[in-house]
């Protein structure tokens, strides 16, 4: 085989390697947010601890949406969390954020319990309802501490 036959080879290779490449990080990365329609709505949290941008929502299981931002809201001194919905999905306004772990030591999401409201949730709008992070540290030092020794 000669030497330019060799070259286009390895540069098809190249350019099928880069292709998958590509193609991995947009199915299996977060890079799937801009082929799909989506509302932001946010909800504030007394404790987001291990919750990072770009954890999934799940609404039954399914993973309907991802965390968009977290930051601290300066008024209320609370954790105000933005996650982005898929727009198939509409969140009536009595609905529940909960944050949860997959698993014992897995890494935190939002599960959404839906409400029964006929109110639905826009673009921008507020999750009233919501349950922080359970602290396992705490309620082991609860535990240990409240313990009646005689």
């Amino acid at each position: 085989m000669n030497e330019g036959k060799r070259n286009f080879y390895v540069g098809i290779f190249v350019i099928i390697t880069l292709l998958c490449t590509g193609y991995l990080f947009i199915v299996i990365g977060e890079f799937s947010l801009f082929f799909k329609d989506r509302y932001t709505v946010h909800g504030y949290f007394s404790s987001v601890s291990g919750l990072k941008k770009g954890a999934a929502v799940e609404l039954a299981g399914v993973r309907v949406g991802h965390v968009s931002a977290i930051s601290i809201d300066h008024r209320h001194l609370v954790a105000k969390v933005a996650f982005d919905i898929d727009t198939s999905l509409a969140l009536s306004e009595d609905s529940i954020a909960s944050i949860k772990t997959a698993g014992i030591i897995g890494e935190k999401y939002i599960e959404i319990l839906p409400g029964g409201s006929d109110m639905m949730l826009a673009h921008g709008d507020e999750i009233e309802n919501t349950e922080s992070v359970l602290d396992i540290e705490s309620l082991i030092r609860k535990f240990i501490f409240s313990s009646n020794d005689p």
